[in-house]
């Protein structure tokens, strides 16, 4: 298995792990600097709103994507969807 492939699988935990607490800490920030809230409504918009600030972070491909995605389809001939290219 190639070196791109082997970093993809192990790593991935630890990404799943850190993009949770990653989301959780830029919530936090953005809360923590108000006060009160007047209604649950306003905190759930300030959330809503942080949401998708956030999310603009997430479009962007792992590095040498691509590669790793052909590496994957050669390997695992069949499993892996020809859309993902």
């Amino acid at each position: 298995m190639s070196e791109g492939i082997r970093k993809i699988i192990y790593t991935t935990a630890a990404a799943a792990a850190n993009a949770v607490e990653g989301y959780h800490r830029q919530v936090r920030k953005v809360t923590k600097t108000k006060g009160v809230f007047p209604s649950d409504m306003a905190l759930l918009k300030l959330i809503y709103l942080a949401s998708k600030n956030i999310s603009k972070k997430w479009v962007q491909p792992g590095q040498n994507w691509g590669q790793i995605l052909q590496q994957l389809a050669i390997h695992f001939e069949g499993r892996v969807l020809s859309g993902l290219w």
